[in-house]
């Protein structure tokens, strides 16, 4: 083989070989991620939840059964599937149109593992709810987060009667925030046992996913 056939297959060889080597270079470059200067702290997101209880649905095989409903896209659904992101703030407003049931332990009328320890009712801020005057409770017990829900008193005018219900009749807006934690899914339930005909009225919609019983998941 001639010099000049030998140097051509060398330079093809080291052309082939650098290409490869540029090419796994850019390929580590585009993988790699630079390290941030500045982490965001977790307020930096914030997610809004709404929703109702109500004393009854009034539709479906069970239309006494009491439930809560959730807010999805600007609808109403009868859900307690709810999704919220990790590390965040979470603000929750609840319709409560439901009447005063009483707790049957006072410890849970006051609201815990909430921002600021704060509640707030109708506009006034709320450090602890009578237990007399509540309906329901939000608790998601692996976070430590309880919130009394304040009923609506017998004699107020315009009860609704069929779910999902509309601000025009009576009912409490409950309004407070908390944070989340890691990824997971967590169970979330009312406490106070509001499921008449059942035993100790913990049965039936208390157990019961999409009406006293949900999961939040956390991503």
């Amino acid at each position: 083989m001639s010099h000049r056939k030998v140097g051509a297959l060398l330079a093809t060889g080291l052309i082939v070989v650098g290409g490869v080597l540029f090419g796994l270079y850019i390929s580590l470059f585009l993988q790699s991620e630079p390290t941030p200067n500045v982490i965001a702290p977790a307020s930096a997101r914030e997610a809004n939840l709404k929703l109702q209880t109500v004393a009854q649905i009034g539709h479906g095989p069970t239309p006494d059964w009491v439930s809560y409903y959730s807010m999805h896209d600007g609808h109403w659904m009868h859900s307690t599937i709810l999704h919220v992101p990790a590390h965040a703030l979470i603000h929750v407003t609840v319709y409560e149109y439901d009447g005063q049931s009483g707790l049957r332990n006072p410890l849970w009328g006051q609201p815990r593992g909430i921002v600021g320890g704060v509640m707030d009712v109708n506009g006034k801020p709320l450090r602890v709810l009578n237990p007399a005057l509540t309906a329901h409770t939000f608790s998601i017990p692996s976070l430590g987060v309880s919130v009394p829900l304040e009923g609506v008193g017998d004699n107020a005018p315009h009860q609704c009667a069929v779910a999902p219900c509309s601000l025009a009749t009576a009912h409490n807006t409950i309004t407070f925030s908390f944070r989340t934690g890691k990824p997971g899914e967590y169970q979330w339930q009312c406490f106070v046992p509001c499921a008449a005909g059942t035993i100790y009225g913990f049965g039936g919609p208390m157990q019961t996913i999409g009406y006293m019983d949900g999961e939040l998941d956390v991503a």
